[in-house]
C-alpha cells in the first residue's frame, strides 16, 4: 500500500515558547526517526506549516519555521496551510493524488485541533489512517491536560468507522514503512 507521512504544524512558534507542548522533544525525535525510516523506503515525508498573515505563525516569520531539530532532506515537501484542514485550499490532495497515495501517517500539533481535523478529512476521502500515537501533541489546556488530550484522541479517531476506510492508532516504534 503506498504512503505518505504527513507531519503537522510542529513550528517553532508552538514549541519554543516558555511552556512546550507534551512530550515536545520525544515527540520531535519519534517525528525524525519516521521521517528517516519513510525516506529509506521511498515514502514521501510532507511538512505541513500553518500559517497566518500576522501574529505567531506568520508567513515567513521565525516562529512560522519549522521545529529547529527537525532533520528535513530535499526531497521532503512542504504545503502551506492556513486552516485546521490540511487538505483545504492546499495542494495536498493533488499531490497524494499523483502519488497514488492510498495510506497517510499522521502526526505532529495540535492532537485536537490540526491533527484532528486532517485525520478526520484524510479518512472522509478514503485514505487509511495511521495516527502516529506518540508523536502527536498539544498544550495542557484548562480542561485537560496535553497527555490526556493525547489520549483521548488515540482512543476516539480509532473508533470512527462511518467513513469506511481503517483509522488506527499505532505508536512510532511499531510502524514499518514498506512492510
Amino acid at each position: 500500500m503506498k504512503s505518505a507521512l504527513l507531519v503537522i504544524d510542529v513550528q517553532r512558534g508552538l514549541f519554543d515558547e516558555p511552556l512546550p507542548p507534551y512530550e515536545a522533544a520525544s515527540v520531535v525525535e519519534r517525528i525524525n526517526a519516521l521521517s528517516k525510516r519513510a525516506r529509506a523506503t521511498g515514502v514521501p515525508v510532507v511538512f505541513i506549516q500553518h500559517e497566518t498573515p500576522s501574529g505567531l505563525l506568520a508567513y515567513g516569520s521565525e516562529s512560522w519555521q519549522l521545529e529547529r531539530n527537525f532533520v528535513i532532506a530535499d526531497t521532503d515537501t512542504i504545503v502551506r496551510k492556513t486552516t485546521s484542514d490540511s487538505f483545504l485550499r492546499t495542494t495536498l490532495g493533488a499531490m497524494l493524488s499523483c502519488w497514488t497515495t492510498e495510506q497517510l501517517v499522521i502526526c505532529g500539533y495540535a492532537s485536537e485541533f490540526c491533527v484532528d481535523t486532517t485525520t478526520r478529512r484524510a479518512a472522509a476521502l478514503g485514505y487509511q489512517v495511521v495516527l502516529v500515537a506518540d508523536a502527536h501533541t498539544t498544550h495542557d489546556k484548562d480542561h485537560a491536560s496535553g497527555a490526556q488530550i493525547r489520549a483521548h484522541h488515540n482512543a476516539t479517531l480509532p473508533g470512527i468507522t462511518s467513513f469506511g476506510p481503517l483509522i488506527e492508532a499505532r505508536r512510532a516504534a511499531d510502524i514499518a514503512f514498506g512492510a
